[in-house]
């Protein structure tokens, strides 16, 4: 996999987490408004953006395990990142969706 390759992997990773990061914004904005059942479809809809994140990164171990030669990139780097951070979003959204719920 060369540079260019593993950049544009990196951007697949960034719009996927994006997308999912958006919805689970906007599934506490709903919850803040009491409606938990947008809230709850939003975060189904931002695991369904986390599924492909993770499918495109798995390509990418995939690889790496059949010995495959990889360059990374920055933009790899941002987009595990990205994905990180919107993985630890969704844990809190949850959790703050139940606060709100409960309130």
């Amino acid at each position: 996999m060369n540079r260019e390759e593993s950049a544009l992997l990196g951007f697949e990773i960034v719009a996927y987490a994006g997308d999912a990061r958006s919805r689970l914004l906007e599934a506490l904005s709903a919850a803040q408004s009491g409606d938990y059942a947008r809230a709850e479809a939003l975060v189904e809809e931002a695991d369904a953006c986390i599924v492909q994140a993770h499918q495109a990164q798995t390509s990418l171990l995939q690889k790496e395990a059949a010995g495959e030669d990889l360059a990374y990139s920055v933009t790899l780097m941002h987009g595990q990142d990205h994905l990180m951070t919107t993985l630890l979003l969704k844990d809190l959204m949850k959790h703050m969706i139940e606060l709100y719920r409960r309130g």
